[in-house]
Formats: structure tokens, C-alpha cells, sequence
């Protein structure tokens, strides 16, 4: 009981600040989770109303009503907060290191470090989860292709018989969405269970030179797309 209570003050304040971090820059928040929150409520007192009942139906449903508004609010502040901290990064050098570090489904593992890296600080991250390695070029699709193909060549002579796929995030024609990249990597065929996933990426990792370094311009560690727990 103890620890319980000491938890829920912390999720609280994490709320809280979400919700105000959020809306400095998003003005519909407000509203929208008045809406989400007294339109439930609103419902099931017609609902009580009108179905046949005793007093313990007037009581069960505005009960279940504020019950079902406080977690559509919730839900709503988690997707607009989540959308103005895309919005911050989106094409920013680091947004997919970012991305990589705090967004990706646990299916998926990688380093919010880059494997290769421009002068102009474009960038290719690797990735490895079910789908295989998957390399994810940042920046300009022009200059960020060659040093890609050449992550491949390395990657083929040490890990031959894994898939390797390619996406691109940035201004060019074709490129995935920053807010729609775990969901691309979500989408990709299984070649890979557990255990392989862990295997190719201790081997990579162990072959991994040098650090190339985090793009200037983002801190992975602090700009995430959060969520209120």
C-alpha cells in the first residue's frame, strides 16, 4: 500500500506536466479533452434515463461514463502529446536516433547512434527486429545513399544470410513519415524470431567501430514522444 502510494503522485505530476508541455503548443488540447472527458458522461446519464433500472443503475452509469471519460482523455492527451513532440523534431538532424531510442516497439532493437554519417550530419541508423536489419537513412536521399549501399557491403559479408531493407525519412519524394516509422517497421514481413533478433544484433555490435556520433541539432535523451502512464 505504501509503494502504491508513492507511485501515484508521480504519475500524476507526469500528467500534469505532459499536459502542459503539450498545450503551449497545441490549443485545441483543452477542449478536446473536456469533450472526451463530459461527452461519456453526458451518455450514460441519458443512457440511465432512458433503459429501465433501479437507483443502482443511476449509480452504476455515471460511474461507468466518468470511468470511460477519464481514459478517452487520457488517450487524447497521449496522441496530441505525442504529435507536438514529432512535430518538434521532424526534420531535425538525431530525430530518427530519437525515434529509434524511445519510440520502437520492443520487437525492435538499435542505438539512437548513427552507423554513418555526412559532413552535412545526414545519417543512417541500423535497426534489427523481426523484419531483419533495417538500415534507415536520414536527410538527403541523394547523399545519403551511397554511404546506405556501403553499410550494406559491410553488412552482407558479416551477417549473409539476413534480409537487409532500406528506409528514408526526409524531404525527398517517397520518404516515410517520422510519426509513421515504428509503424513501417511494425508492418515488414517476420524473418526473425527472439532469439535470432538478439544474436544479429550482439554480432553486429561487437564489429561496430568506432562511434560515429549523434547528429548535432537534437538530444535523444530528452526530446521523446511521451505518453502520460
Amino acid at each position: 500500500m505504501a509503494e502504491a502510494k508513492q507511485k501515484s503522485p508521480g504519475r500524476i505530476k507526469q500528467m500534469v506536466q505532459v499536459y502542459k508541455n503539450t498545450r503551449t503548443q497545441d490549443k485545441l488540447l483543452t477542449p478536446l479533452m473536456l469533450l472526451s472527458f463530459v461527452g461519456p458522461i453526458l451518455i450514460a446519464v441519458l443512457l440511465a434515463w432512458l433503459l429501465p433500472g433501479n437507483w443502482f443503475s443511476w449509480i452504476l452509469w455515471p460511474l461507468t461514463g466518468i470511468l470511460a471519460g477519464l481514459l478517452i482523455a487520457m488517450i487524447v492527451l497521449g496522441r496530441r502529446a505525442e504529435a507536438v513532440a514529432y512535430a518538434q523534431i521532424e526534420g531535425r538532424p538525431g530525430a530518427v536516433g530519437a525515434i529509434v531510442q524511445s519510440a520502437l516497439r520492443r520487437s525492435w532493437r538499435g542505438s539512437e547512434v548513427p552507423v554513418a554519417m555526412t559532413r552535412q550530419q545526414d545519417a543512417v541508423y541500423r535497426v534489427i527486429g523481426r523484419g531483419g536489419v533495417v538500415l534507415i537513412s536520414e536527410g538527403s536521399r541523394q547523399r545519403t545513399q551511397r554511404i546506405a549501399h556501403d553499410e550494406e557491403r559491410k553488412l552482407k559479408r558479416a551477417i549473409s544470410n539476413v534480409p537487409i531493407s532500406h528506409l528514408y525519412v526526409g524531404p525527398d519524394e517517397g520518404a516515410v513519415a517520422l510519426p509513421k516509422l515504428s509503424k513501417e517497421l511494425q508492418k515488414m514481413k517476420r524473418v526473425l524470431n527472439r532469439n535470432e533478433i538478439a544474436a544479429v544484433y550482439n554480432r553486429l555490435s561487437s564489429l561496430q567501430a568506432s562511434p560515429v556520433g549523434i547528429p548535432k541539432g537534437i538530444d535523444p535523451n530528452r526530446v521523446r514522444a511521451q505518453r502520460p502512464r
